[in-house]
């Protein structure tokens, strides 16, 4: 799906941004897709690399379906570079030497019913490279009543988003950071395709929430992440929930230590300072920032710990009970 043949056998990607030229023999950036004479093929359609039964708080969803469990799904190879991957031993490795199952669309979404999960996710690698499989995966979730999610860069196509987005429910997207400086740097990829993604899916009627990595001395100036917030604010819209996450040493970035809890608290300030109505701390358990609170009035609605629900005031009525504002939640039941 998606792509164009041009001259000399080559063809062109219309799936991410990176819009491959591929020539005969050759794969895309993603190593995923090939072109063997003239025709685009995917290779990991239903190759599954990862399966697990989560928490929707895991991935982080905390304004979808409160308190359910999603049904998890990851395949091989990635469309980004990114130099701190928690996921690299599948992202990053060569499908010919990938340790994985083959799962059919229909077995997926019939082991997401069984499991008693709410929704289905692609997750744990970069989602729009099996966008076949995606797709398919998710118009027959929606058959049966699941809801479905994409964990993902931001970096598939307007064409890519527009023809799943019947299908989708749910976009959570990593904004990495807010400069094209560190998406060359450490992504391999650029900044504005993940914000015009990230605008689509709102206006296509997708609930999207927003996570930041938080690396220090990378992505954690003050200044960057006010530009951030603003953005975010103006573009998808004050009640988008956003989670500033804490980085720890991984992969290629091992030199870098831990973002302090100072740092992310400095973050949660700026973007409530600047009228974002839902932020959050993540990979920080115990802190009361990972609540939600009524934006109007502070009422505590919703307790979270260690990826569960504690308490729960709103996920039933939408609203704070204690002073009536409309809560921007999509329930679960």
């Amino acid at each position: 799906m998606l792509y164009e043949r041009l001259d000399d056998g080559k063809v062109q990607c219309k799936l991410c941004s990176h819009r491959c030229r591929i020539s005969l023999g050759k794969r895309g950036f993603c190593a995923v897709r090939e072109n063997r004479n003239g025709i685009l093929y995917t290779l990991n359609y239903n190759v599954v690399s990862s399966e697990a039964l989560d928490p929707i708080e895991k991935k982080p969803l905390f304004h979808f379906y409160p308190g359910s469990l999603v049904y998890s799904l990851g395949t091989i190879g990635c469309n980004f570079r990114c130099r701190h991957c928690q996921n690299w031993t599948i992202s990053q490795i060569d499908i010919d030497q990938a340790s994985a199952i083959e799962m059919s669309a229909e077995r997926a979404v019939q082991k997401a019913l069984a499991s008693g999960a709410r929704s289905i996710a692609w997750t744990y690698n970069e989602p729009t490279i099996w966008f076949e499989y995606t797709y398919d995966c998710a118009r027959l979730a929606k058959e049966a009543g699941l809801g479905t999610v994409y964990v993902t860069n931001g970096y598939i196509t307007r064409e890519g988003l527009e023809l799943i987005a019947p299908y989708l429910d749910a976009f959570r997207v990593d904004i990495k950071a807010f400069t094209d400086e560190f998406y060359r740097e450490i992504t391999g990829a650029k900044l504005t395709p993940v914000l015009e993604s990230a605008k689509f899916a709102r206006k296509l009627g997708i609930h999207v929430e927003v996570v930041n990595l938080i690396i220090p001395t990378l992505n954690d100036s003050p200044d960057e992440i006010r530009e951030m917030s603003v953005w975010i604010r103006d573009n998808l819209g004050a009640d988008t929930p956003v989670h500033f996450t804490r980085f720890h040493p991984y992969y290629k970035l091992q030199d870098i230590s831990s973002t302090p809890l100072v740092t992310l608290e400095k973050a949660y300030e700026i973007a409530k300072e600047e009228g974002l109505k839902y932020v959050y701390l993540g990979n920080v358990p115990g802190t009361e920032y990972e609540n939600t609170f009524c934006p109007q009035c502070g009422e505590l609605l919703i307790k979270r710990g260690m990826f569960s629900i504690e308490l729960d005031k709103v996920s039933d009525r939408h609203a704070c009970p204690r002073c009536g504002e409309h809560i921007s939640i999509i329930s679960g039941q």
